[in-house]
Order: C-alpha cells, then structure tokens, then sequence
C-alpha cells in the first residue's frame, strides 16, 4: 500500500511538472540577488564604504579586470573579463570600435540617448519608462548584471518629470559600478538604499546643467565609492575638484582607459580624470 501511494504521489508530481505553462515558471525565477544592495537594505542612513565582499566566488574575481574607457560626454565603455562590452549614456556620437553587447540611455537631454541605435546592439536600456511607468531593469548578460534606479528630472516651466533619469548600476567582477547619468536633484535615503554600496561612480560635471558643484560634492560624498570618474563637461573640472578636501585623493590620468578589480581600489577616495575630459 505504501510502495502504491509514494508511486501515485511521485506520479502526480510529474503530471504537475509535464503539463504547467511554462510562462508560470518563468513568472516565478527569482530575480538576480545584487550584491551592492546587501548592506544598504540593513543599514538605510549609513554613508557605504567601498569593501571587498565576503564569499568564495568574490575571492576569486578579486584579480579579474574590468576595463573603463572614456568615450566622450557621458559614454563611457566599459568590457568585463567575460567579454561583455557596455555602452552609458549612450547617444550614437561616440561609439565604440565595435556595436557594445548592451546600451543604457537618458532623455533629459539628445547628448544621451538615440532612438536610432545601431541594429547590432543586442540590448538597448532606456532609463525612461514608456505609459507614465518608471523604467525597471534588472538584466543579466554575460558575467554583468546590469539594474536600475530611477530619479526625476526638471521638465519645461519649472515643473519635474518623475523617474525621467536613471542611475545605471553595473555588477561585474564583484565590483559595483554606478553612472549618476543625468541626475538633476539630490538624492533622498530610498535612492540611496536602492543604490547600495558603489566601488566606482561615474559623476556629471557640468557647474548645473545637471546640479551645482556643492549638491554634486554631497551627493559623491555620501556614496563614498573608491574610484570617482568625472563627466560631461569638462572646461569645469577644477571647480568641482576644489569641492573636495584632503578626504579625496585627485589625479589626472594619461589616457582615456581605467583597468579595475578589486584587489586595485584605492583604499583612499580618489577623484580620476580620465583622457579626454
């Protein structure tokens, strides 16, 4: 009786598994678990220090390399160990040598987006959401994970637009990645959150076409990521250099490229200015 009942219930366990719809199964896969986002979910107010993760997958990633390039404006390129080849800000004046394997957008202005991107891209991300919804990206490619934060944008006549921008994070090599892209107000604590711990921040310079040097200066500072890379305007570099105390290390690089693991971070701040900004 009992060798009938365990055949019965084994049966029906494959009768449940042989005819379920298969979109069920892909409704209920877990989303991609962020490793930047661990610490912020637990600590809300603190201000995230850039730290070597624990785990044995991380440990071994720490020597992998991820290479940062500095394209022009807002685009930067960056190619993780596996290959992959990701386009910021991406606006179809400065491209890469070949199509990037994906692209992230913003609208707030045409210098960062293109609705007419090369064909042989394989994912273009807008950071703006279509029917008044936020955009929500949560994409794995290759060795990257690749999400998403949204933020508002000043819009004509003094008024905003919600989540109009987004703040793109790039998981890769244990390393957190994050472009500020067109961020036009300071950050509240959910941002802050939704962002979690950064090891490098990409960071619009431009004296307030995105925002003020000061609320640009406070935003960097509460983000605390190891590896600081300036964008966007490029005549107001000082200013926003001269924002920053002895708390911050600053250099000016001799080319347009960053190579980055996390055994490399500097364990100080350091503002870098790649070639060409």
């Amino acid at each position: 009786m009992l060798l009938r009942y365990l055949a019965y219930t084994l049966a029906t366990i494959w009768l449940i598994h042989s005819f379920w719809p298969e979109h069920a199964d892909a409704q209920q896969s877990p989303p991609p678990v962020s490793q930047c986002q661990a610490i912020a979910e637990a600590t809300p107010k603190a201000t995230f220090v850039s730290v070597t993760p624990p785990g044995a997958t991380l440990a071994a990633a720490a020597d992998s390399e991820v290479d940062i390039t500095y394209l022009g404006h807002s685009t930067f390129l960056i190619e993780t160990p596996g290959g992959i080849s990701i386009a910021t800000d991406y606006n179809g004046w400065f491209r890469p040598p070949a199509p990037p394997t994906v692209v992230t957008m913003n609208k707030a202005h045409s210098s960062h987006y293109t609705l007419t991107p090369d064909t042989a891209i394989r994912h273009v991300l807008h950071g703006w959401g279509e029917d008044g919804e936020a955009a929500d990206h949560d994409l794995v490619v290759g060795d990257a994970y690749i999400r998403n934060v949204t933020t508002d944008i000043r819009s004509g006549y003094g008024g905003s637009e919600l989540n109009g921008n987004s703040i793109f994070i790039f998981e890769v090599a244990g390393l957190c990645i994050g472009h500020l892209g067109h961020l036009h107000y300071e950050l509240d604590d959910s941002h802050y959150r939704q962002i979690g711990r950064l090891d490098v921040l990409m960071v619009p310079v431009d004296g307030g076409l995105t925002m003020g040097a000061e609320s640009m200066s406070r935003v960097v500072s509460r983000l605390r990521a190891a590896l600081i890379l300036p964008m966007h305007r490029p005549p107001l570099i000082d200013d926003f250099l001269a924002m920053f105390g002895d708390g911050f290390d600053k250099s000016f690089a001799t080319g347009a490229t960053v190579k980055v693991s996390l055994r490399s971070l500097p364990n100080k701040p350091l503002i870098y200015v790649l070639k060409g900004m």
